[in-house]
């Protein structure tokens, strides 16, 4: 089995396209783990290459809420008196690091998600 870096983009769509082709391979055969093989080596390509930015804070939580089938009153025990439930979904209070602590346990959602600053808007 022989099997190249992915360095460029038409490496990176034949690579896709190889990998479509071997979907249906069983595991432990010769198929099977060129497959397995040629994931990974997109995967590290994307992660190098397609970054995704992570969600606003407040954008995951609301995410998270929509998911879960949650109401503003439900995030109370992880954020505070209602008022600052509102305060935090409306952006007019940032979360505090205590708050990020029982979102994240609680609702699993990513902390890297919940620490992300909004960014700024510059005076013109």
């Amino acid at each position: 089995m022989e099997v190249k870096p992915i360095k460029t983009k038409s490496d990176y769509r034949s690579a896709l396209k190889e990998i479509e082709a071997l979907m249906g391979a069983e595991h432990d055969t010769p198929e099977g783990e060129r497959l397995d093989v040629l994931v990974t080596l997109v995967a590290a390509y994307e992660d190098k290459h397609y970054r995704l930015d992570l969600p606003d804070p407040v954008e995951a939580i609301k995410f998270r809420m929509e998911q879960k089938g949650l109401t503003a009153k439900d995030l109370v025990p992880m954020i505070g008196r209602i008022n600052r439930v509102y305060e935090i979904l409306s952006r007019r209070r940032p979360l505090t690091l205590a708050m990020i602590q029982r979102l994240h346990s609680d609702l699993g959602i990513p902390a890297e998600s919940l620490i992300k600053q909004r960014e700024r808007r510059r005076a013109a």
